[in-house]
Order: C-alpha cells, then structure tokens, then sequence
C-alpha cells in the first residue's frame, strides 16, 4: 500500500455527485471533462490515486492528485479545462472593444493612408493612437474582427456577415439573412 495522499479528496456533496456521475454518462460532454468526472467519482468510492487513474486508462497519479487538489478548491469548475499554453491572452473585453471602435472609425486617407481597412493599417493606426494597443498582432485583429462577425471580402472591405445592402425602387436598403449565425458554424 502507497502513503496516505497529501490532499485527500474532500467530502463530496450530493450535488456535486449527481452531477459527476452525469457528466461521466454523456456521450455529447468533452472527453477530458467525462474522464476527469470519472477519476473523481472513483476517488470519492475509495480508490487510491494509483487505481483512479488506471480505471480510465491513465498511469499518472500524479495527475489525480492535482485534479483532486483543483476540486476540493474549486468544485465542479476543476473539470474545465485551463489554458493549455502557448503566450497567455493579453487582450481582455477592453481592448477588444477598443479594436472594434477603431475599426468602425471611418479612416482618415490623410491621417491613416487609406480609404478601406486592411489588417495591417488597422494595426498601424491602433499602436500608433494614444489610447491604443501598442503590441496588437494582425492576427488578433483579425480574430476580434471574425468574433464580431465581420470578414473580409474580395474588394478589399470588411462587410459584416449575414448583412448586405441591396438596390431596390425605393433605394438602397440594407438585407439580414436570418440564418447567418447558423452557416458561419
């Protein structure tokens, strides 16, 4: 028998059980939340670490233990995942915003060089403004831009999806497909 863990599992609440145990069902829950949910009901029945994380077919106890550490401290949000690497997100919903006020900015040919958006001197004109973001990558531009549900189109303009102007007798009005949200996935 291995030593006594250095943080055993806390008393699991009715709650919390009903909730695993659904979770460890579901054929439609993420993979690592329905494995993660099964460790834990295995350590609440009085499995060691060790054979916790052999019923789900992992070798590290290692891991359980950390998982365990999470739960006690977080309850059900320690199945989540957390950020899984790579540089850490710098640009919260304030900078976003600010992305996108910038952005609905109608550019000034003189001031910013040009008379249409493009990723770069959208770029060029927030890191050089006093208020603005003087690290911001084209690449976050572009997914801020895609996240508001805008994309870039063949002459060089960003239109906002699902949304067209159309002639029409009575002039030009502005069409909504109904179903934008659904084709963009």
């Amino acid at each position: 028998m291995g030593r006594p863990p250095k943080e055993p599992l806390r008393e699991v609440t009715a709650e919390e059980r009903t909730a695993l145990e659904q979770i460890a069902r579901a054929t439609s829950e993420r993979a690592d939340r329905v494995t993660r949910a099964k460790i834990l009901l295995a350590v609440a029945e009085g499995n060691s670490f060790t054979a916790a994380a052999q019923s789900v077919g992992r070798r590290s106890n290692d891991a359980v233990a950390e998982l365990v550490k999470r739960f006690n401290g977080e309850g059900l949000l320690a199945l989540d995942p957390r950020h899984g690497g790579g540089p850490q997100i710098e640009y919260g919903s304030q900078e976003t915003e600010r992305i996108l006020q910038e952005f609905r900015r109608k550019p000034d040919p003189e001031e910013d060089g040009t008379a249409t958006w493009s990723l770069t001197t959208l770029q060029r004109a927030l890191r050089k403004a006093p208020d603005g973001l003087p690290k911001v990558s084209t690449w976050t531009i572009l997914r801020v831009l895609h996240e508001a549900g805008y994309t870039f189109q063949q002459d060089r303009t960003w239109c906002e999806t699902g949304k067209v102007k159309r002639k029409r007798k009575e002039g030009v009005v502005e069409v909504t497909d109904p179903q934008a949200e659904q084709k963009r996935g």
